[in-house]
Parts: structure tokens; sequence; C-alpha cells
């Protein structure tokens, strides 16, 4: 029965770690398809919006859930002068599979690496005075970012149950909360409130770092 799964294991090692695999199952549990029909499918429910996608190596990962036991081909199309399309099926074992890692996904807090997390623990290297201007155009960014994203949904939810768009609401969240925290420590920069900011001033200005900060 659909649903079923046992606990989640926390950690666990899988098979296959391509997010795209998963989506692929995630199609294929919907019904058996060629991988054209895969893609075609990907792109009319906007799943290429929240999962990396590359059309290209579809095929390889649909080979490499083959492989593993998770699809199996359930039959060969011919249409005329038409290439033969291979239609795939979702197996027990990749039901099972597909169930046990979405449910790991969404019940575990794993560590990501979002690169702007990563420019802002390197942000030192930088004036304050730079960083100010360069965060003023990406808050304006995620500004315009936000005011379609709201667009968007709002549309959105006229065509499809609210059900699948939880990917596009949690994006927009997290584009709003982002917008939320730069102008806040924009704001905090420009006021000088922000501790350390004049030994972060002074270090550019005189390229000298008092002996705590190394």
């Amino acid at each position: 029965m659909r649903g079923e799964r046992g606990p989640v294991v926390p950690g666990k090692r899988r098979k296959l770690t391509n997010p795209l695999a998963l989506t692929v199952m995630t199609t294929l549990w919907q019904k058996p398809m060629h991988p054209y029909e895969i893609a075609q499918t990907l792109r009319r429910q906007g799943k290429d919006a929240s999962t990396k996608t590359n059309y290209g190596s579809l095929y390889t990962v649909v080979q490499n859930l083959e492989k593993h036991g998770f699809v199996e081909v359930v039959d060969v199309e011919r249409r005329g002068n038409r290439p033969e399309r291979t239609v795939y099926a979702l197996t027990d074992a990749g039901r099972s599979e597909m169930t046990e890692w979405l449910s790991d996904l969404v019940a575990i807090p794993a560590k990501e690496y979002p690169i702007f997390e990563t420019a802002l623990s390197l942000l030192g290297a930088l004036p304050p005075d730079d960083v100010v201007r360069l965060l003023e155009d990406r808050l304006s960014a995620l500004d315009v970012q936000v005011t379609s994203g709201r667009a968007v949904l709002a549309k959105l939810y006229g065509t499809l149950p609210r059900l699948f768009l939880v990917e596009v609401e949690y994006h927009l969240h997290q584009v709003e909360a982002q917008a939320e925290w730069v102008r806040g420590f924009l704001d905090e920069i420009r006021k000088g409130s922000l501790p350390g900011v004049d030994v972060w001033r002074r270090f550019h200005e005189t390229g000298e770092l008092p002996p705590e900060f190394t």
C-alpha cells in the first residue's frame, strides 16, 4: 500500500544519492513512463524548479535506477518511423527506496552548504562600505524575487492544489527570511552598531588587525 514504511533510519547509506534519482522515482510512482515523458512531466509539474535537473543525464539516472533494481522495463513503444521508446516502471524495491529516502529527507534535518553562507563566513575580507553596497544590490534582487514569487503563487493557487505548491511556498519563505536578515544586518553596519565593525573598518584602512582577531 502506498504510504507504508518502516522507521526512518538516520544516516543510512544509499546506493544512489543524486536527488534527480528520487525525483524520477516519484514521477514513475505516478505511472510507468519512458524517459522523454518523465522529462515532460517534470517540466509540467514544475519539479525542475526545485531539483537540479540535467535532462542530458536523465537517461543515465534511469539506467542507474534500473541497475540497482529500482525500476524495470515494462514495454518498448514503437510508433511509425520514430525511435523506440523504452517504458520504465517502479519496482517494489524502488517503491521502498523512494518512500524511505523521501521520509528521511523530510524527517531528518541535514547540514546544507548554501554558497551565500560561505560568502558570509568570508565577509571580513571585504571593506564594510563595499559590503553595504553589495548587500544593497542583493536586497534589491531579493525584493524583486519576493514580489514576483507572491504573484506566481497567487496565480498558481487558482489552478493547482496547495499540496503541489508547498516547495514554491517554502522557497518564497526562505527568500523572504533572507531579505529580512540582510535588511537588519545592513542596518547594523550603517549605524555602526555591529560588534567589531570599527575594527573591521580600521583593518581595511590601515592593514593592522588587533591580536585578539588573529
